[in-house]
Protein backbone atom coordinates (compact mmCIF):
# COMPACT_ATOMS: atom_id res chain seq x y z
CA UNK A 1 0.00 0.00 0.00
CA UNK A 2 2.68 2.68 1.06
CA UNK A 3 4.99 1.49 -2.02
CA UNK A 4 2.02 1.80 -4.26
CA UNK A 5 1.20 5.36 -3.52
CA UNK A 6 4.60 6.11 -2.87
CA UNK A 7 5.70 5.34 -6.09
CA UNK A 8 3.32 7.42 -8.04
CA UNK A 9 4.07 10.09 -6.06
CA UNK A 10 7.89 9.64 -7.03
CA UNK A 11 6.86 9.27 -10.54
CA UNK A 12 5.23 12.24 -10.92
CA UNK A 13 7.19 14.69 -9.02
CA UNK A 14 10.83 13.44 -10.67
CA UNK A 15 9.07 12.76 -14.29
CA UNK A 16 10.09 9.68 -14.61
CA UNK A 17 8.18 6.03 -15.67
CA UNK A 18 6.56 4.31 -12.95
CA UNK A 19 8.67 1.31 -14.12
CA UNK A 20 11.69 3.00 -13.03
CA UNK A 21 10.50 3.34 -9.87
CA UNK A 22 11.57 0.50 -7.66
CA UNK A 23 12.91 -0.03 -4.21
CA UNK A 24 16.33 -0.46 -4.76
CA UNK A 25 15.93 2.62 -7.12
CA UNK A 26 18.61 5.03 -5.91
CA UNK A 27 16.47 9.01 -5.94
CA UNK A 28 19.84 10.53 -6.88
CA UNK A 29 21.80 8.52 -8.87
CA UNK A 30 19.05 6.32 -10.92
CA UNK A 31 15.78 8.58 -10.86
CA UNK A 32 17.76 11.90 -10.99
CA UNK A 33 16.48 13.90 -8.46
CA UNK A 34 17.97 17.27 -7.27
CA UNK A 35 17.82 18.81 -3.82
CA UNK A 36 14.61 20.89 -4.89
CA UNK A 37 12.51 18.02 -5.72
CA UNK A 38 13.51 15.46 -3.30
CA UNK A 39 12.08 18.61 -0.43
CA UNK A 40 9.00 18.45 -2.81
CA UNK A 41 8.89 15.18 -2.73
CA UNK A 42 9.25 14.78 1.19
CA UNK A 43 6.35 17.51 1.57
CA UNK A 44 4.19 15.19 -0.20
CA UNK A 45 4.37 12.40 1.80
CA UNK A 46 4.20 14.50 5.00
CA UNK A 47 0.68 15.91 3.57
CA UNK A 48 0.18 12.29 1.91
CA UNK A 49 0.65 10.06 4.89
CA UNK A 50 0.00 12.38 7.80
CA UNK A 51 3.99 11.78 9.03
CA UNK A 52 7.21 14.38 9.57
CA UNK A 53 10.24 13.91 8.51
CA UNK A 54 13.01 14.85 10.23
CA UNK A 55 15.66 16.91 8.55
CA UNK A 56 18.27 14.35 9.59
CA UNK A 57 16.26 11.49 7.86
CA UNK A 58 16.28 13.26 4.25
CA UNK A 59 20.24 12.47 3.91
CA UNK A 60 19.66 9.29 4.92
CA UNK A 61 16.91 8.13 2.82
CA UNK A 62 18.86 7.01 -0.21
CA UNK A 63 16.40 4.70 -1.90
CA UNK A 64 12.57 4.04 -2.75
CA UNK A 65 12.58 1.41 -0.32
CA UNK A 66 14.15 3.70 1.85
CA UNK A 67 11.46 5.98 2.12
CA UNK A 68 8.82 3.42 2.30
CA UNK A 69 10.95 1.50 5.44
CA UNK A 70 10.62 5.39 7.03
CA UNK A 71 7.14 5.69 6.22
CA UNK A 72 5.77 2.77 7.39
CA UNK A 73 8.25 3.00 11.03
CA UNK A 74 6.39 6.61 11.40
CA UNK A 75 2.63 5.45 11.27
Amino acid sequence: MVYEKLKAMVADQLGVSEDEVRPEARLKEDLKADSASVMMLVMDVESEFGIEVEDDAIEKVKTVGDMVKYIEAKQ
